[in-house]
């Protein structure tokens, strides 16, 4: 190699490395401050919601936790006021618009305005869509697009009104791709996605900034309480090892981080997880291949019948198979993240 061409080449080096370093100074001083900031998470009681929630009270936040359950509530309470945290727990079904508007006009009485908003609640069904009805449908788009607009729309006057805010819709590589046996769940965070992305486009003005995460597998120890239909113990016990093995999922800290570091940041989306990574690239090169994939996949997956439409918990589905070695990682996030 010619010593001008080193000389190229250590100058691009050392461009590349002045960029970057300019970038880490930009990020860091354009970063978010959490610290002190009322934050709202739906579904905080547990799993990710809860997760979340422990890493904000670290850096100061001002957490109110909604969810549906009020001794879920209560234990979350208890752990991070115990811990130091400024903590508030509202008892409230985000399907429910009145239930959400009462929720924030109590949150806006006694903690004051909202400053970050984080739309998490979430519920999932497993099984062949033969074996889905039109509940399974309705629930997750409840949840997952209407819940996250009513909370949206509660939340914004008093955002625009102060001309600052954050939102973060917590949907999954499930809206991105189609996921056999998961197709309420996955039809709903597509509408969420959709939501969050036109979102962001229309409140930048305000400098509100929407961040959507795309989370892949996680284990927060929330398998126990999905909805399994068909063959549900098959079901089941596929679905926990997948959401245990350290080649498919991540743990639901380093999740949480990824996502909470793109909110600090106004970023527009995250996807968390190597496999949700590839799987959305291949998907944006082909959706065609990507669903050809999918399609073999589904001829190994539990077919239909064992207890066909009627619906058990993820919890009334354990076998030898889903208690064993192999769903550990599980079992333990659902004792640490209020899941039992």
């Amino acid at each position: 190699m010619k010593a001008n061409d080193k000389d190229k080449l250590w100058w691009l080096a050392a461009g590349a490395g002045a960029l970057l370093a300019a970038r880490t100074v930009y990020r860091s001083l354009t970063a978010y401050d959490f610290s002190g900031k009322t934050i709202l998470i739906t579904g905080g009681s547990r799993g990710l919601g809860l997760v979340m929630a422990r890493q904000l009270a670290k850096e100061g936040a001002r957490l109110v936790l909604c969810a549906r359950d009020e001794r879920e509530l209560e234990d979350a309470r208890m752990e991070l006021a115990g811990k130091g945290a400024d903590v508030l727990v509202q008892k409230c079904d985000v399907t429910s618009e009145q239930q959400v508007n009462d929720m924030i006009t109590n949150v806006l009485n006694e903690y004051g305005p909202i400053n970050v908003l984080i739309n998490n609640a979430g519920i999932i069904s497993a099984g062949p869509v033969a074996e889905m009805t039109i509940q399974e449908f309705e629930e997750a788009m409840n949840t997952h697009f209407w819940g996250p607009l009513y909370t949206t729309l509660a939340v914004l006057p008093s955002m625009r009104a102060r001309g600052e805010g954050r939102i973060l819709n917590i949907s999954s590589i499930g809206g991105k791709i189609s996921v056999p046996h998961l197709v309420p769940y996955s039809a709903s965070k597509f509408a969420l996605v959709g939501l969050s992305e036109g979102l962001r486009a229309e409140l930048k003005k305000y400098n509100i900034l929407v961040t959507t995460a795309n989370p892949g597998l996680m284990r927060t120890g929330s398998p126990r309480h999905a909805v399994v239909k068909g063959h549900h113990k098959e079901e089941y016990a596929l679905f926990k090892i997948m959401d245990s093995s350290p080649l498919t999922s991540i743990s639901a800290e380093a999740s949480a981080k990824q996502i909470l570091d793109a909110l600090r940041h106004g970023e527009a989306e995250v996807t968390t997880t190597m496999p949700a990574k590839f799987g959305e690239l291949l998907h944006g090169i082909s959706p065609s291949l990507m669903t050809g994939i999918f399609s073999l996949v589904n001829r190994v997956l539990p077919g239909e019948g064992g207890i066909g439409k009627q619906r058990a918990k993820g919890y009334e589905s354990e076998s030898p198979l889903s208690r064993s070695s192999l769903t550990e990682s599980t079992d333990k996030a659902a004792m640490r993240n209020n899941e039992l």
